[in-house]
């Protein structure tokens, strides 16, 4: 799995690994340096001026089955992924959670707060909510709490297993239909 983020690396090297994962893509971007402490999408908004309805974070989700079923899904910060019904349902699973930071840790090599869809192992899955693709730049996880990537979300779709899905999160300033689950 050469593209995949390896466990520990120190800001350089994650860099230049980020940079080899993006490039060739054929669509521009910038690596943002953070500090770790500020990675968090509401520290990093306010420290660097972001707004955050261009902030979209990853985050692994995990279906309870048997076998753990996994998705990373790609959702604007003040939007809230709705694991009860459509994560769940297309997990295939009875229930869904999102993966608590050691397994995620584990599962993609990333912390919570610089997790991104890039690098990540080939088998899972990348469902990105629609409203992502409707703005004109993303500010994403960089594989590490010191690294953003910014983009326009047409990033995404240069990925092999990245789905747009329709209603993958809801916004709460707009909706009130039971969704849950804060992406933040």
């Amino acid at each position: 799995m050469p593209d995949e983020i390896p466990l520990s690396m120190d800001a350089d090297d994650a860099r230049a690994r980020l940079d080899g994962i993006l490039e060739g893509r054929g669509v521009a971007y910038e690596l943002f340096p953070c500090d770790p402490a500020l990675a968090d999408t509401a520290a990093f908004c306010s420290a660097y001026g972001f707004d955050p309805d261009d902030s979209a974070n990853t985050i692994v989700v995990a279906g309870k089955a048997e076998l753990r079923r996994y998705a990373a899904c790609v959702v604007l910060a003040p939007h809230r992924l709705d694991v009860n019904r459509v994560v769940r349902a297309r997990l295939g699973t009875r229930k869904a959670s999102f993966a608590g930071a050691e397994e995620t840790k584990s599962l993609t090599g990333m912390e919570i707060g610089g997790v991104t869809p890039f690098g990540l192992p080939p088998d899972l899955p990348v469902w990105i909510d629609a409203a992502v693709m409707t703005r004109e730049r993303i500010v994403l996880g960089g594989g590490s709490r010191r690294w953003k990537v910014i983009a326009p979300p047409a990033i995404l779709l240069t990925m092999p297993r990245a789905e747009v899905v329709d209603g993958l999160a809801v916004d709460p300033r707009s909706a009130s239909d039971g969704a849950s689950g804060t992406a933040t």
